[in-house]
């Protein structure tokens, strides 16, 4: 389960995005040659949010294994079960 984290709320959010959702951390790891890639981000506190996307966002954010990056999730709803 995802906690709150003080830190996330102490950071700037990225000016100009209305997403609220926001979650620093650092990338252990970027899968995929093809088009898309898996790109896995671990956070402070421990856990890990994994995002799908182009090859070509990969090089124009200059994702890469150990730098930091932004987790940035928006949605318009949430769908749990049990």
């Amino acid at each position: 389960a995802l906690r709150p984290r003080p830190a996330a709320a102490a950071t700037p959010p990225v000016a100009g995005l209305s997403a609220r959702n926001q979650l620093r951390g650092r990338v252990i790891a970027i899968r995929g040659g093809g088009v898309l890639c898996e790109v896995a981000i671990r956070l402070a506190d421990g856990q890990e949010i994994v995002a799908v996307v182009t090859r070509r966002s990969v090089e124009r954010l200059g994702l890469a294994v150990g730098r930091d990056a932004i987790a940035i999730i928006k949605a318009t709803e949430v769908m749990l079960h049990s």
